[in-house]
C-alpha cells in the first residue's frame, strides 16, 4: 500500500485529496491545524488507512521534527496543499506587512521546509506536488493587485523549480493550479468542484515521469506559463 502525505487536509481541496486517495486504497497521512469534523468523520470511516497529524505548517520546530515524528513511515507522495489567500485588501496602497509575511510563510516557505523535513522518509520514486495558482504566474498576470498572494505563489513556483533541479531524477516535482474551486476560499460561485479538481490533479501526478519534473500544470494537465 502506497502512502501520501497531505498538508491542509482539514477541509476543501486537502480533504478531497485525502478522500480520493483513501478510496483508491492509499494510506493517507493528513495534516491540519485542527482536526475538523469532516476529517474526524473520515478517520472514523478509514481507521486503518488514515493517520491525522495536527500541524501548523508555520510552526517551524514542528515541521523540522516531521522526519522524526514519521520515522516509521515510507512516503510515496507529498502534496503541499495548505495555503492562505492573504486577506481581502491586497491592492496597491493597502498592503499589510504582517499579513504579507504570513502569506509568504504559509504559501512559499512552508512547502520547502516540509519537503526538507520529509526527504529521509521518501521512497526511491516518490513524487512531490505543490498547489500553487495561476495568480502566481508572472506571464499570466493581466490585472495586477493581489500583492500578498501573487508574490507568495510566484515564490512557491520559483522554489519548486529549484527543488526539481536540485533533486534531479530522484524525485518528480510538480506544481499545480487547481482551478477556481468551490471551497471556502474559492466561494460557491467558483467554476470547478473539488472532486473534479482533485481527480485531474491525481491523474497528472500518476502519469508524470521524471522528465515532467519542474513543470507547472493546470488541474486538467494543460501546461501553464511561469
Amino acid at each position: 500500500m502506497r502512502t501520501v502525505f497531505i498538508t491542509g487536509a482539514g477541509r476543501g481541496i486537502g480533504l478531497e485529496l485525502a478522500t480520493q486517495y483513501l478510496q483508491d486504497n492509499w494510506r493517507v497521512i493528513a495534516t491540519a491545524r485542527d482536526a475538523s469534523l469532516a476529517l474526524k468523520t473520515l478517520q472514523a470511516a478509514w481507521p486503518d488507512q488514515l493517520r491525522v497529524v495536527l500541524l501548523d505548517v508555520t510552526d517551524w520546530p514542528a515541521v523540522a521534527a516531521l522526519g522524526q515524528t514519521l520515522s516509521a513511515e515510507r512516503i510515496d507522495l507529498v502534496i503541499n496543499n495548505a495555503g492562505y489567500y492573504g486577506g481581502n485588501r491586497q491592492e496597491l496602497g493597502h498592503t499589510d506587512v504582517e499579513t504579507w509575511l504570513n502569506t509568504l510563510a504559509i504559501d512559499t516557505i512552508a512547502p520547502v521546509k516540509v519537503v526538507e523535513a520529509l526527504l529521509p522518509r521518501l521512497s526511491a520514486d516518490a513524487k512531490i506536488a505543490s498547489l500553487s495558482s495561476k495568480m502566481g504566474s508572472i506571464a499570466d498576470n493581466h490585472s495586477g493587485a493581489a500583492y500578498h498572494y501573487r508574490s507568495a505563489k510566484a515564490g512557491l513556483n520559483a522554489a519548486m523549480k529549484s527543488l526539481a533541479l536540485d533533486l534531479g531524477k530522484r524525485h518528480t516535482v510538480l506544481v499545480f493550479h487547481p482551478g477556481w474551486v468551490q471551497t471556502d476560499m474559492g466561494g460557491p460561485g467558483a467554476l470547478v468542484s473539488p472532486e473534479e479538481s482533485v481527480a485531474g490533479i491525481r491523474r497528472v501526478i500518476h502519469q508524470a515521469t521524471p522528465g515532467d519534473s519542474g513543470r507547472f500544470y493546470n488541474y486538467d494537465g494543460s501546461p501553464l506559463p511561469w
